[in-house]
């Protein structure tokens, strides 16, 4: 029925097709709106309850001394793994050395609400191919993530991290980033010359491995953070800022803002080696 034959019935009929036309283009679009912010929030739906799970996990890293101003210097992020009492990281996050005569210790901070509880942890096991390494703390066990196959991931998948990019600036309280896995990437490539290779490039090109990058911005701070699947809250990865980024961007002269994550295989391989997994 064309618009001429329309305009021509009696104004009630006429009224009510119209209504009839509208109400079903309304239905529809309606319904397509519904699927579509089902589509669009199913992911971002998963992450709050993924927080939830592993925030009790993260922890702060680094050194503590009584008589300094101030006593805790924060060097970067680690997450509870094992029976709640190992703590993963980066092995560049730990201090060269500490100054015994002025009782320094390494240390583990973690929030409990307001309260920092600060404990003194022990390294216990270090990979530097990896950039990993695993602390061990006393006292009551924390709440451990836990790890899942890396050697699933996609390109293309989101993950989150969570952890303090700038430090204790804000207080102890945990930073979620999310971003996709940009690629799946060898940790060094080859230069076109060999005078732009650094002995540690060429070091690590004897030995190379893949890594996750990542399109999230991570700081320093997130150095040791875990990189977690969204439903499920396992981690797969743990954030890498310096010690990949002078892998891969030595022809970089300014950080290019590329993340980088070290799969999950090496640091469950490295609790294996000493017993802990």
């Amino acid at each position: 029925m064309d618009f001429f034959t329309i305009t021509n019935l009696p104004l009630v009929q006429r009224s009510m097709m119209i209504n009839s036309r509208h109400i079903l283009w309304l239905c529809g679009l309606g319904c397509w709106l519904l699927s579509a912010a089902q589509v669009v929030g199913s992911e971002p739906g998963q992450l709050p309850d993924a927080i939830i799970k592993i925030k009790p996990s993260i922890v702060a890293i680094g050194t503590f001394q009584k008589t300094r101003r101030p006593p805790s210097v924060f060097r970067g992020t680690g997450f509870v793994i094992g029976d709640g009492r190992q703590i993963a990281t980066n092995a560049h996050v730990l201090p060269d050395k500490l100054d015994r005569e002025k009782n320094e210790m390494l240390a583990v901070f973690s929030a409990n609400g307001s309260e920092v509880e600060i404990r003194q942890a022990i390294k216990i096991a270090e990979d530097r191919d990896y950039d990993l390494a695993i602390l061990e703390i006393n006292g009551p066990p924390l709440t451990a993530v836990t790890l899942g196959d890396s050697n699933r991931v996609k390109e293309g998948e989101t993950y989150a991290f969570t952890g303090f990019p700038i430090g204790m600036v804000l207080g102890l309280h945990p930073v979620t980033h999310r971003g996709i896995i940009s690629a799946v990437t060898p940790v060094v490539i080859p230069q076109l010359s060999a005078q732009q290779l650094e002995k540690k490039t060429l070091a690590r090109l004897m030995a190379p491995y893949d890594i996750f990058q990542l399109d999230a911005t991570a700081y320093p701070g997130n150095s040791g953070s875990p990189l977690y699947q969204l439903d499920s809250a396992q981690v797969i990865g743990i954030l890498n800022k310096v010690f990949v980024q002078q892998s891969k961007e030595t022809l970089i002269q300014q950080p290019s803002g590329i993340s980088y994550a070290i799969p999950s295989k090496y640091l469950i391989a490295l609790l294996q080696k000493i017993g802990k997994e």
